[in-house]
């Protein structure tokens, strides 16, 4: 597995990204995947997480109703649509693969997840 994500930039609060998430190696189709980000100065955290085949979606509170994770495992890519950014969305996102099975992958435990994405920077101006 080697998770490569992109799509970042700056955009205006209230504008749309869509970040993807690409597995080169093409051998995580049947994990579960996560993102998580990074805001400067604080800890990592959950965002979202969805299931190998797509039919099961988990999000943080803080982003429920404005972003939406989604898959095409004949891609090797996972995608998180954000709309409705806020400046508080700023961060460093982060994907990750859960190789175990775990069905504790949508409780946002950084534990279960196996291979990690380099990141990309979202900046939202206010």
């Amino acid at each position: 597995v080697q998770l490569q994500a992109s799509g970042g930039g700056l955009v205006q609060a209230g504008g749309s990204l869509r970040l993807s998430c690409t597995d080169s190696g093409r051998t995580g189709n049947t994990y579960a995947m996560g993102w998580f980000r990074q805001a400067p100065g604080k800890e990592r955290e959950f965002v979202a997480a969805i299931n190998w085949s797509g039919a099961l979606t988990y999000y943080a509170d803080s982003v429920k109703g404005r972003f939406t994770v989604s898959r095409d495992n004949a891609e090797n890519t996972v995608y998180l649509q954000m709309n409705s950014l806020k400046f508080e969305d700023t961060a460093v996102y982060y994907c990750a693969a859960a190789a175990g099975g775990s069905s504790l992958f949508g409780k946002g435990l950084e534990g279960e997840y196996d291979y990690w994405g380099q990141g990309t920077l979202v900046t939202v101006s206010s």
